[in-house]
């Protein structure tokens, strides 16, 4: 049975391979990207392509919160059903490390946007429906002071594992709060060091296959191995579910986190 699905930063690295192996396969896609000509790009492959899914696309930078906005309401419009989320999008090392609202712009892409996007499509979504929550090996104790944008990271790599780790334990909080009610909530690293743009520009290495998150996405999305694994974290740099960092099991702090956000998320529609 084909799938309707969402991928953010489906433009290059893992979010376009995973795009390709699931168009390959029938399955209709909702490719996010920022940028509308690397969207048409995208979207030109994929139909010139032996693939037979439907393509939808959204542009949309998720370091600004009203483009989030923007983007939910856009999906929430044009599809009365949604199947499942691939939070793929983020970012490290980038030129200007703060948003328009003053936060910290992996906390706001990484952590922020994904956390608002899949609250404003739970709507569409069922108890079958999947969320896919690209996390990494690199995971640090959040500071909640950085979080809320009222100090500063000077390290990219302290700000990318922080801001892996918040998404991690939203994703444990949600599974926890939405039980059998919500959708499968998973948090998966997708392999280390993969040859994505993020890590030849933060590693100044070329990095390894992309078909490895790739593969590991799409039977995130599809496979049954997955359907009971609400809550958990999947390692496939091990190649099977383990423990993320501790605190992602700490179902106080996951609370904390989680209350942050909101806070966040209620204070810029004020």
């Amino acid at each position: 049975m084909t799938k309707k699905i969402l991928i953010t930063g489906a433009t290059d690295g893992i979010g376009l391979e995973t795009a390709k192996r699931l168009y390959s396969e029938g399955h209709t896609l909702l490719l996010h990207g920022r940028s509308a000509e690397k969207l048409a790009t995208t979207e030109r492959m994929l139909a010139n392509s032996t693939g037979t899914g439907l393509i939808y696309t959204y542009k949309a930078d998720l370091s600004r919160r009203a483009e989030v906005h923007s983007l939910a309401d856009a999906i929430n419009k044009e599809h009365e059903q949604l199947d499942v989320i691939i939070n793929n999008a983020g970012v490290m090392r980038v030129p200007e490390t703060v948003t328009q609202d003053g936060l910290d712009v992996r906390f706001e892409v990484n952590t922020i946007a994904p956390y608002l996007l899949t609250k404003r499509l739970l709507p569409i979504m069922g108890p079958t429906s999947r969320v896919i929550n690209l996390s990494s090996a690199a995971q640090a104790p959040v500071e909640m002071d950085a979080l809320r944008g009222k100090i500063r990271l000077r390290d990219d790599m302290s700000a990318y594992a922080q801001s892996k780790l918040a998404l991690t334990m939203w994703n444990n909080a949600l599974a926890a709060s939405l039980g059998s009610q919500g959708p499968v909530f998973v948090a998966v690293n997708p392999g280390s060091l993969l040859a994505s743009k993020m890590v030849k520009e933060g590693f100044g290495i070329a990095g390894k296959s992309l078909s490895i998150g790739a593969d590991v996405l799409t039977r995130a999305a599809l496979s049954d191995e997955f359907a009971n694994a609400s809550g958990y974290y999947f390692d496939n740099d091990k190649g099977q579910f383990g423990p993320p960092h501790p605190d992602a099991l700490n179902d106080q702090k996951c609370s904390e986190v989680v209350a942050v956000i909101e806070e966040l998320i209620g204070s810029a529609k004020s």
